[in-house]
């Protein structure tokens, strides 16, 4: 049964969502594209777009996945297998980690997640732009955008107006 499939999948993915689910883009691709079949790349590009114009989290990409490949019962049962171990695990250890506080084992930990979640999402948005076939344009418009954000103050949507006008115009 493939909503069963989606929630055993997406359970064993949530156990390693350091950084949210747009750090696991590369292995929900590699699961849901390449190992099941159940969409394809262009679909899952296009789901991803989808999750992260609408408002609200990121996980809502997971949502949409399950909707696409098994509709609202594919919905609830990747939604469900992805949110709900994890809340539960730190529902659970939540008050003994923070009892660990000032070892420094548990400062370690602290400090090697941080770069581990950013080269997670760091992996998805390759992904990404390798699954939207980015053209030399489009890869201008990212390196010009990332070299601006970090010199400027600007608020993000000023870029995504940018990068909609440009597409727009078809210059991307």
């Amino acid at each position: 049964m493939i909503v069963l499939a989606l929630f055993i999948e997406f359970v064993v993915l949530s156990f390693v969502a350091f950084g949210g689910a747009t750090a696991l883009l590369p292995e929900m691709h590699r699961v849901v594209v390449l190992e099941h079949g159940w969409l394809d790349d262009t679909t899952f590009t296009h789901l991803y777009a989808i999750a992260q114009a609408a408002p609200g989290p990121n996980v809502l990409v997971v949502t949409l996945i399950g909707w696409k490949v098994a509709g609202l019962a594919g919905a609830l049962a990747t939604t469900l297998a992805m949110c709900l171990p994890m809340s539960v695990l730190i529902y659970l250890l939540i008050d003994r980690w923070e009892s660990f506080a000032g070892h420094r084992w548990q400062q370690a930990i602290s400090i090697g997640v941080a770069p581990l979640a950013v080269g997670l999402i760091f992996s998805g948005a390759t992904l990404i732009a390798q699954a939207a076939q980015f053209g030399w344009r489009a890869w201008l418009l990212l390196a010009l955008v990332a070299v601006a954000s970090l010199r400027s103050s600007r608020h993000p949507l000023w870029y995504i107006g940018l990068g909609a006008l440009a597409g727009g115009l078809g210059w991307l």
